[in-house]
């Protein structure tokens, strides 16, 4: 069954790239409730004000979520939405602010489900007072059994398959995986796919992705006691700008190359301190997800039939691509 699941969401994203073009983990976390969706694109809709909660795990100062939140307000400046964003990356808290819009009787919401467990009963209840729930980013393999509408974002151990596949090509021996959040299940999918499809050896490095600092010191001192690591993988653009200092401090002759992707990393890219990032397209996945919601409301579509994924990824963004992506980063989308 999952095979076949994986087979449609492919062609149903092979759509969505055709039809959207090509295009990687959060806003300004820990902030409550606040409204948004004043980058009106062109046209909107005249069908009745609608009110979407975008309820995301998003950790301060993470900014993969600001591009989500762009797509999500670009979605709701269209459809005449009303946008309420709010985050909190303890799963508790985060289940909290889902009843807290459940409470608001909002018109459907929107939510990362990076720990489902948290999610379960949160979902049920939002189900029985007849709020639609779409998942976006985190829960691929959950968002069916939680009972959601549809799921937009990456298949994380394909693309970390993926990722092993091209360190493959490149002839790398050792690959040390930096994961910034313990238990989050899209980050433990990419490393668990890392070690399926690279041929070399693998091992995970837990840090606190919000302290920097340390990020920077556990891993220095991780490739000083270990030579032989010759590619430092990270999964979010901002851990993966501080990989690049900590092979600088500790001599290391380890490459970097990450997963997800923001206007730094473009630059980084280019100059040739990233070796690639993985693309998942968080922009896409916020549109994605509250437009689902308005056309659930207004025409009863649900994408993927209600049983397969809608992917937004992965894409490779390397130095021989990476200036055609470089305009949509400077504004932001990207």
């Amino acid at each position: 069954m999952r095979r076949h699941h994986r087979s449609a969401a492919l062609t149903t994203a092979a759509l969505v790239g055709a039809l959207l073009a090509a295009g990687c983990s959060s806003g300004s976390g820990g902030k409550q409730s606040e409204t948004g969706g004043t980058d009106a694109a062109a046209g909107k809709a005249t069908t009745p004000r609608m009110t979407v909660a975008l309820v995301t795990h998003a950790a301060p100062g993470d900014t993969f979520w600001d591009l989500i939140r762009k797509g999500a307000q670009a979605a709701a400046a269209k459809d005449n939405i009303k946008l309420v964003y709010s985050s909190d990356p303890v799963a508790g808290n985060q289940a909290n602010l889902v009843q807290n819009a459940i409470d608001q009787k909002v018109d459907g919401i929107a939510l990362t489900a990076a720990k489902p467990d948290a999610m379960k009963a949160v979902v049920a209840k939002a189900k029985a007072a007849g709020i639609p729930v779409v998942g976006f980013n985190s829960g691929l393999d959950n968002w069916r059994e939680l009972g959601m509408l549809e799921y937009f974002g990456q298949d994380e151990n394909i693309a970390g398959q993926a990722f092993g596949e091209r360190l493959n090509q490149q002839g790398a021996k050792h690959a040390v995986c930096v994961i910034q959040e313990q238990g989050q299940v899209a980050l433990e999918a990419r490393c668990a796919g890392l070690k399926k499809g690279f041929k070399g050896t693998t091992e995970n490095l837990y840090v606190n992705g919000t302290d920097m600092p340390s990020v920077k010191s556990t891993l220095t001192a991780k490739l000083q006691k270990e030579s032989t690591i010759d590619r430092v993988v990270t999964l979010g653009a901002p851990i993966a700008m501080t990989a690049v200092q900590s092979v600088k401090d500790a001599g290391s002759k380890a490459e970097v190359a990450t997963f997800d992707l923001n206007k730094d990393l473009v630059g980084a890219i280019q100059g040739g301190d990233i070796q690639f990032a993985v693309d998942q397209q968080p922009y896409l996945q916020g549109y994605l997800a509250v437009d689902a919601l308005w056309l659930y409301r207004t025409n009863g579509n649900v994408s993927g039939g209600g049983t397969a994924p809608v992917l937004t990824g992965p894409a490779f963004v390397t130095k021989d691509n990476v200036d055609s992506v470089a305009e949509f980063a400077k504004k932001g989308t990207r």
